[in-house]
């Protein structure tokens, strides 16, 4: 951990250096632009492929970049990102080379990560006519890669969190994009998702509206009645009737 806690040092010094009010400004809280949903894989660094700094992307990373429906975490993040911080632009980003997709195109088991696997599995049961199509297993794991990133962008767009983002006057952009590990360039696959459009009667969603009656506040209650309470009016409406009776007799007499 020394080199670590030295780095970290020698990194506070040099933006002292060149901004001394650096620290001070990022203190005050953040408000950034992009969602960053990558793989944990360590030769992809999100802000040194994206050039961006410290307060300007949000980030979530998991084994093989995934959006899966059932994931807390992601979706946390997500609705946070969306919901709280107003982030403009959504990115999915993979990378060639995945040792998660590889994993999941072969019939080997690795333990738990498994469960998780088979969500990329899934991608290749949907696609698995193309995939089979290409001889070269370096090639079809790279055009694997990308339509992981494709299927994710479209799960993000499944999700209430993007659907009811999308109905508001500054609705988020999505974007796929592929890390090239062997040159360093990030590639934009234009991933539509209007294609959605098509099966809008199976994922369209809309949150329910409150009723009018739970809206109105419910009328007040009268409080029940005891027995005792009940008895004691009895026996003032007969104490009051006997009176009645006897100021009648009186005027009659």
């Amino acid at each position: 951990m020394e080199e670590i806690l030295a780095n970290n040092r020698k990194w506070v010094e040099e933006k002292m250096a060149q901004d001394p009010d650096y620290f001070n400004r990022l203190a005050t809280g953040q408000k950034p632009r992009y969602l960053f949903i990558g793989c944990s894989d360590s030769r992809v660094p999100a802000s040194a492929i994206t050039g961006t700094g410290p307060g300007e992307m949000f980030v979530h990373r998991n084994i093989a970049n995934l959006v899966v429906n059932s994931d807390m975490n992601l979706l946390s993040v997500l609705q946070y990102a969306v919901e709280v911080l107003g982030v403009q632009d959504i990115m999915i980003v993979g990378h060639y080379g995945c040792g998660g997709v590889a994993a999941a195109a072969s019939n080997k088991q690795y333990g738990l990560i498994d469960n998780w696997l088979t969500n990329i599995r899934d991608v290749i049961r949907l696609h698995e006519t193309e995939l089979l199509r290409i001889s070269d297993e370096k090639n079809r794991l790279r055009r694997l890669v990308d339509l992981n990133v494709i299927e994710q962008v479209r799960n993000l767009a499944k999700t209430n969190i993007i659907q009811n983002a999308m109905r508001s006057e500054n609705p988020p952009r999505l974007h796929g994009l592929v890390y090239d590990i062997h040159d360093g360039v990030l590639h934009n696959l234009e991933v539509k998702t209007d294609m959605l459009e098509e099966f809008v009667h199976i994922y369209g969603t809309e949150a329910s509206a409150q009723s009018d009656a739970a809206a109105q506040p419910e009328p007040a209650t009268q409080p029940e009645e005891t027995p005792e309470g009940t008895a004691e009016k009895k026996k003032a409406k007969a104490i009051k009737s006997a009176e009645e009776q006897d100021q009648l007799m009186r005027k009659v007499g």
